[in-house]
């Protein structure tokens, strides 16, 4: 049997020339072959460990500005279509697989990784040793690296990639969001209407609200407090995003407002990190964060533990079992059982929650989709309360 190293053709065993290469900030350079856009692409390198979903992951806003390895070797293995997709393109700045499938064996493929990349300017490198690349990463860290083509010298790109800024103090939801307004209409009659913050949105996450009743208005990340109450919403949606939270200065005023009045507030991932942030908690960077479909949470309140889907960099900062750190109206709800950093919280009095993680959980799994049905729970208990 022959042992494939990085380059090798599966189908003769020959080791090809390299044509690409990744290289990262403290120097480890990794070969392989190019793949989609021809480059260079700087970002933050990070490793994702789901087996599937490599679609929704590419098109998951929360990933702008990142270099996204898999760790499982064969990428692409059920192709590319126009339906597996969390927003209108790839936010990837960079692909990094052990394999990229030639042949996609699927009914509902329109084309390969590799073509779907490369159509829509995404760079990307396939021949990699993604174990090694994995290991290197959770021993020192995220960091910076850049994608090229195998001619570019190694000092030039080193330039670029240490001229690129690093993802601490980094405020990239603003340039993911929707410009203007837009509206999910509710699927039935209309129970609800939730406005919602488009920090990074994955189109799931509207959609799962409509599918309860709900009649979703998608508002862009530097929507004020008045044009939120102007809505005269039933609840607010704070969505998952990219870049680092302290730099996102604009929805802390609007979050409290609205939950000083009774509105239900429900946030995930870096909409999390924004409430933790707007009632005085703190937040900080994660050594290599947490991207993945496999991790398993603790959930205090029904003593149960999830198996979630997350993609985050950043995390809330604890300040005791289950309180926040500089947020005593805060509590823990959820902790991740891989380290322990928070993946839940919720207010002592009023309709706020949140979690570190997807519930909506495209492509999978779906423990934590019981979320969106307590948000609508929320805003039920506000209206009876009301009319009462």
């Amino acid at each position: 049997m022959i042992k494939r190293t990085d380059n090798t053709d599966p189908s003769s065993g020959s080791r090809s020339p390299a044509s690409a290469y990744l290289l990262l900030e403290d120097g480890r350079r990794f070969e392989g072959t190019a793949l989609g856009s021809p480059g260079p692409a700087i970002g933050e390198v990070v490793f994702n460990t789901s087996m599937t979903g490599y679609q929704e992951i590419l098109t998951d806003p929360s990933y702008a500005g990142q270099l996204v390895a898999m760790t499982y070797p064969l990428i692409g293995n059920y192709g590319t279509n126009a339906l597996d997709v969390e927003s209108t393109r790839p936010q990837v700045s960079g692909f990094i697989v052990r394999e990229a499938a030639r042949m996609p064996s699927s009914w509902r493929s329109r084309g390969t990784v590799g073509e779907y990349l490369a159509a829509h300017g995404v760079t990307g490198i396939q021949d990699v040793d993604t174990r090694a690349l994995t290991r290197h990463i959770r021993d020192r860290g995220a960091m910076r690296g850049g994608i090229a083509r195998i001619e570019v010298p190694t000092a030039e790109l080193l330039a670029e990639v240490l001229d690129h800024p690093e993802m601490e103090g980094l405020e990239l939801a603003c340039g993911v969001s929707t410009s203007d307004p837009y509206v999910v209409g509710a699927v039935g009659d209309e129970t609800y209407h939730v406005a919602a913050f488009d920090f990074g949105v994955k189109s799931s996450s509207p959609r799962l609200l409509s599918e309860r009743g709900c009649r979703v208005t998608v508002l862009p990340a530097r929507a004020g407090t008045e044009e939120v109450l102007g809505l005269r919403p039933d609840g607010l949606f704070i969505s998952n995003g990219p870049g680092d939270p302290a730099a996102v200065e604009q929805a802390g005023e609007t979050i409290l407002e609205v939950a000083s009045r009774g509105i239900p507030v429900f946030g995930i991932c870096l909409g999390h990190q924004l409430i933790a942030r707007a009632f005085g908690g703190e937040t900080f960077k994660l050594p290599f964060g947490h991207h993945g479909g496999n991790h398993p949470v603790k959930n205090h309140d029904l003593s149960t533990v999830e198996i979630t889907s997350q993609n985050h960099g950043f995390a809330v900062r604890p300040g005791g079992e289950y309180d926040v750190s500089g947020a005593p109206e805060l509590r823990i709800t959820h902790t991740n059982l891989y380290d322990g950093t928070v993946a839940g919280i919720s207010h002592r009095s009023l309709p706020v929650m949140a979690v570190q993680y997807h519930p909506e959980a495209a492509p999978g799994p779906h423990d934590s989709s019981y979320l969106f049905d307590d948000f609508v729970a929320l805003m039920a208990a506000r209206r009876g309360s009301r009319d009462g």
